[in-house]
């Protein structure tokens, strides 16, 4: 009897990653036991008037998975600019892999999985729960209080702890809040 080679499962993790945290490498990690190849697509995403360009974002994503990949979990970080479902399409990818934290994720999701599988119903939406240490980081609330001088090493790398300090700092205006003692 002769075996037919399984053909390769290809994984989409996309998101802006403005910036990348804790709870997004724990999916990213966790993504690589469906797939046999991930992509994390940094997504250009304008809109959103991202903290930092597309290509720190990347740069950012590609530092944070090094150690996965010298592991052995096969993953890519690319950027993209497009319309979701082409760019699933051009990676041949199957299925995009999407994290939810909280109940106030699903409506929003559920409905872009919706649209897309109008799209595309050859392309399958994944969710992944997050773990419990990740449910409440995400990456607007560690901008926030980073900018506000806050320490936000837990919720991410140091590498982009440094990132973000680096950037703040450079922002002109930025100035340390200070308590009002009133009599």
């Amino acid at each position: 009897m002769k075996r037919v080679a399984a053909a390769e499962r290809i994984g989409l993790y996309p998101g802006t990653f403005d910036p990348m945290t804790d709870g997004h490498l724990d999916l990213i990690r966790r993504a690589t036991r469906l797939v046999d190849r991930l992509v994390v697509g940094v997504a250009k995403n304008a809109g959103k008037d991202p903290l930092f360009d597309t290509r720190t974002r990347v740069k950012m994503v590609e530092h944070e998975v090094s150690g996965l990949q010298k592991r052995g979990m096969r993953i890519e970080v690319m950027e993209f600019d497009s319309l979701l479902m082409d760019f699933v399409v051009a990676l041949h990818a199957r299925v995009i892999i999407r994290g939810l934290r909280a109940v106030s994720d699903f409506e929003y999701e559920f409905q872009m999985a919706g649209m897309n599988s109008y799209i595309n119903p050859e392309i399958e939406t994944v969710f992944l729960m997050s773990g419990d240490r990740y449910q409440f980081i995400s990456s607007r609330l560690v901008k926030e209080v980073s900018r506000l001088g806050g320490d936000v090493r837990h919720f991410v790398s140091p590498y982009v702890a440094k990132a973000l300090q680096k950037r703040f700092a450079q922002q002109s205006g930025r100035r340390k809040v200070q308590p009002v003692v009133r009599d």
